[in-house]
């Protein structure tokens, strides 16, 4: 399936995956910034935001949508970066065609996620609509966000609820999750009854790594997170404290300077010197 895809800026590639619900535009927190230096890619993976279908599919069927736009644009090796369900899709891009990949970053992300999301009852699920909707008439309510967010399910995804992150909230999450397709729903589904675990397989990743979590994450847990960092020789981990799965939402100046340290610590992730002939 041809993706739709946001391009920005020129050098080195980094290609950069949206979680469930996303899309290309959730991924803006770290092409804003990266595309200053380098060419970002933010797909809108298929069943979501524009890259729809009516059809069913498997998760593993992203791969191959995801092989072949680097392939549409000639990339032939880039950085991997992945939010949540992206990253478990970076994560499987890696392991399947290492030569393509310089350096995986994963936020939110783990190789044998597992949440502790408490059970969802008919009160969150009114308490988010009401949120949501006034914050797409009001992004940013402060009272919005004191009487009503901090009562939804938005409490589960961000610790620290900031008239900031309620923007991102509006701009970015409410239309990719309202334009999220039954096919996606059903494919993620999927995937969760069958189960997920990589660790065995990360000895083979030998590329610099960088794993971003948050320490009140209930729905891919910093646990899990932290577990992944140990089974990868060359990688950097952050945890930080009260935050949760939109952490890069809630202290975005603090993720996009640890990704920078990390970017300066590994050079070669980002350079075509690095890259073999």
């Amino acid at each position: 399936m041809r993706l739709q895809v946001e391009t920005k800026g020129a050098g080195f590639p980094i290609l950069c995956l949206h979680g469930h619900p996303g899309s290309g535009k959730s991924m803006a927190i770290f092409t804003d910034y990266l595309s200053e230096r380098f060419l970002t890619f933010a797909p809108d993976l298929r069943g979501y935001g524009q890259s729809q279908t009516q059809q069913r599919f498997q998760m593993l069927d992203h791969l191959d949508d995801l092989l072949e736009l680097l392939n549409e644009y000639n990339v032939g090796r880039c950085l991997l970066l992945g939010w949540s369900l992206g990253g478990i899709l970076a994560i499987e891009l890696l392991l399947k065609y290492p030569e393509r990949f310089s350096g995986l970053v994963l936020i939110a992300s783990a190789a044998r996620p597992y949440g502790q999301h408490p059970p969802t009852t008919p009160l969150d699920l009114f308490y988010t609509a009401i949120a949501a909707l006034l914050n797409a008439l009001k992004p940013g309510w402060q009272w919005n966000i004191d009487t009503v967010g901090k009562r939804s399910l938005f409490r589960y995804l961000m610790t620290q609820q900031t008239p900031s992150a309620y923007h991102y909230l509006a701009s970015h999450a409410v239309p990719a999750y309202l334009k999220t397709s039954p096919a996606a729903n059903q494919a993620l589904s999927a995937a969760l009854k069958s189960g997920y675990n990589r660790l065995a397989d990360l000895k083979n990743i030998q590329v610099p790594c960088l794993i971003l979590a948050g320490s009140n994450d209930c729905h891919i847990t910093a646990q899990s997170s932290q577990e992944t960092a140990k089974y990868l020789s060359k990688c950097t981990l952050h945890c930080y404290p009260n935050t949760a799965h939109l952490f890069p939402w809630e202290i975005p100046t603090q993720v996009l300077a640890d990704l920078e340290q990390w970017l300066q610590d590994y050079p070669e992730v980002v350079d075509y010197r690095q890259i073999p002939f």
